[in-house]
Order: C-alpha cells, then sequence, then structure tokens
C-alpha cells in the first residue's frame, strides 16, 4: 500500500495540471494572438506549458531546502528537458501519421537552429554554474538574463507586421452548468462560457488555471518526496514503506514526467493543426524556459534570503553528470533535426530509443 498512495497522487496531480494548463494555454494563446509562428512557441507556448516545472522547482527549493531540494527541482529540469526533446516530437510526428495528415512533419531550420543553439548555450551556462558552485543570487540572475537575451531576440527578428491566425475554438460543454464544467477542471467552459474572449476574461482564466497548476506542483513535490523516502506517514497512517530513492532520481524520472503532459499535449495539436513549427519550438522554447527561467528564478530568490546553496558532492556529481548526458543528447537531437528536411517515423523512433536509454542511463549508473 505504501508506495500506491503517492503513485496515486502523482496520476492525480498530472491529470489536474494537464487539465489546468488546457486554461492556461487558451488564454495565453489570446493574449499572444499576434506573434509570428514559431516565436508563439518558443514564447507564449512554452512558458504556459512549463509552469509547472517553474511552480515545481519553487516547491521543491521551499520544502526540502538547500541542496536537497535544488537537486529535485534541477532533476525535474533536467529530466523534463530530456522528455521534451525526444518524446515531444516522436509524439508529434506519430500522431499526424496516426490521424493521417500526414507521415512527416516539416519544421523551418531557421527555428531549429535559433532554439537549439540558444538551448546548448543555457545548458553551458548552467553546467559552469553548478561546476564552479556559482548557485548564488548572482548565478540565478545570470541564467534570467540569458532567457531574457533570447526572447528579445525572438522579438526583434520576428517581422514587424503579422496577421494572427488565433482561432477561438468552441467549447463543446458551454450548455452544461458552469459549476460542473469547473468540477471537471473545464476552466474555459466554466469561465468564459457562451462569451467572447478578451483580455480581462483571458487574464482572470489564466489566474485561475495557474492556481490549479500550483496546487498540484505542490501536492506533486510531496508525493515525489513520499515515494522517494524508505518510510513514510500520511493521512494518520504511520510506517509506510517509499521506494528508498534519491530524491532526484525521483524528480528526473517520475516529476519531470508528470510536468511535461501539458508540454507534449500542446505540441500534439499544433501539429494535428499543421503548426510544425510551433509543435517543435514549443518542446525546445520550454526547456530554455526550464532551464534559464524555472531553475534561474527560484535559485535567485532562495539565495536571496537563505544565502548560496551549498551541495554535497554526491548531489555536485549526479547533477553535472545528469547535465552533460543532457548536453550530449541535446546535440544529437540537433543533428537528427537538421538532417533532411523532414522528421518521419524512423527519426521519432530513434528519439524514442534514445530516451528509454536515458532513463536506463539513471538506474545503472545512479542507484
Amino acid at each position: 500500500m505504501g508506495i500506491f498512495i503517492p503513485i496515486i497522487l502523482i496520476v492525480v496531480t498530472s491529470i489536474v495540471i494537464w487539465k489546468s494548463s488546457d486554461g492556461f494555454d487558451v488564454a495565453s494563446s489570446y493574449l499572444g494572438r499576434n506573434l509570428s509562428n514559431g516565436v508563439k512557441g518558443a514564447t507564449i507556448n512554452a512558458i504556459s506549458s512549463s509552469m509547472p516545472e517553474l511552480l515545481t522547482t519553487v516547491f521543491f527549493l521551499i520544502f526540502l531546502k538547500d541542496a536537497e531540494g535544488f537537486s529535485g527541482g534541477m532533476g525535474t529540469v533536467a529530466g523534463s528537458a530530456v522528455f521534451n526533446a525526444m518524446i515531444i516530437p516522436a509524439f508529434s510526428v506519430l500522431a499526424v501519421y496516426y490521424y493521417g495528415i500526414s507521415k512527416t512533419i516539416k519544421i523551418s531550420k531557421n527555428v531549429i537552429y535559433r532554439d537549439s543553439f540558444a538551448l546548448l548555450i543555457s545548458q553551458i551556462a548552467l553546467i559552469l554554474i553548478i561546476y564552479y558552485e556559482f548557485l548564488s543570487w548572482l548565478g540565478g540572475l545570470i541564467l534570467i538574463l540569458l532567457y531574457g537575451i533570447y526572447v528579445f531576440y525572438m522579438f526583434y527578428k520576428m517581422p514587424s507586421s503579422i496577421s494572427s491566425d488565433y482561432d477561438e475554438e468552441e467549447n463543446e460543454g458551454i450548455i452544461q452548468n458552469r459549476v460542473v464544467l469547473f468540477l471537471k477542471l473545464d476552466f474555459y467552459g466554466s469561465i468564459i462560457g457562451n462569451k467572447r474572449l478578451n483580455n480581462n476574461n483571458s487574464i482572470f482564466l489564466l489566474v485561475i488555471s495557474l492556481i490549479f497548476i500550483g496546487l498540484s506542483c505542490l501536492l506533486l513535490v510531496k508525493a515525489c518526496e513520499m515515494l522517494g523516502k524508505a518510510e513514510y506517514s500520511f493521512l494518520g497512517l504511520n510506517n509506510l514503506k517509499g521506494l528508498d530513492l534519491p530524491i532526484s532520481i525521483v524528480a528526473v524520472i517520475i516529476a519531470a514526467a508528470a510536468t511535461s503532459v501539458p508540454d507534449t499535449i500542446l505540441s500534439i495539436k499544433d501539429a494535428r493543426k499543421g503548426n510544425y513549427n510551433d509543435a517543435i519550438s514549443n518542446a525546445l522554447g520550454s526547456n530554455i524556459f526550464d532551464i534559464c527561467f524555472a531553475l534561474g528564478l527560484p535559485i535567485l530568490l532562495y539565495t536571496i534570503f537563505y544565502g548560496p546553496i551549498v551541495m554535497d558532492p554526491v548531489t555536485l556529481s549526479f547533477s553535472l553528470n545528469v547535465l552533460i548526458v543532457l548536453f550530449i543528447l541535446t546535440v544529437f537531437t540537433f543533428l537528427i533535426f537538421i538532417s533532411g528536411e523532414t522528421i518521419g517515423i524512423a527519426k521519432a523512433v530513434i528519439l524514442l530509443v534514445m530516451y528509454a536509454a536515458f532513463i536506463a542511463y539513471i538506474f545503472v549508473f545512479h542507484l
């Protein structure tokens, strides 16, 4: 019974994060409707779908403190980055193939070069910050500034005059009671209903969705903590058995996959609509956001109040090893993307195998 409680909590939180992120995505997509193709995926879509990683990292640091909390947050971000770079493009290809839309997807090489180079630079920066144990407010600020430069560059290069291709989808459940829709986590139907989206109700929808994402991430962190412990208590039940795993291992596999659900769903939706640039730039842009902002902001805020994060040798070694493997996998993913004109089933399978190899590496070398 011990491990089933946190597993059930993880499944429930994943579902709530996914449903809540739908509302967040609708609102953020409306607010960013005038952004060009590729820029929207790498910014608005990436940020909206990466809120779980940011909030999970914040809660890991708040509740587990210092090195253990950082290792949980870093594990979530690194694992999510691998998931995004390999699972999301692969699933996007499989989705368009399954629905008979296309056998391959074609992506702008400019988008791939732009986002891949920015991602590699952000990974190198994080590796150097951890290697030189520069986990202070300044280290966090450096990561945030890198993301700011990346966003500024995209907006600077974006065409000055573009037409909005935003398409407001009809909500099939608007005839239902709004309370029922809210309980079903259909925030779009319960808040917007038959009304048209505007700036005010989009912002309100954004806030409500963010609150539920935050609560789910808080519970997700608690579930991961319980799963990793040898023994834990829950709602009056004592001496329940966990897996006795380091929180970093639990985070890099379980929390990372749970928080990457919104990215996956969003990219598959974009791919089915034919927005292939947004589908892939969402995955790559999410990784840049995760590394630079979802880690940078919590590091900055935490170290301002509590001082620099001091890592023990084991945590330091794990963090560096995982980030170096992530860097190598990112390079291979980049080469897969730029080889040929399209991404087809064969490349999708290679990406899935690479992700399986990463999980095997975590279990074999870090348990």
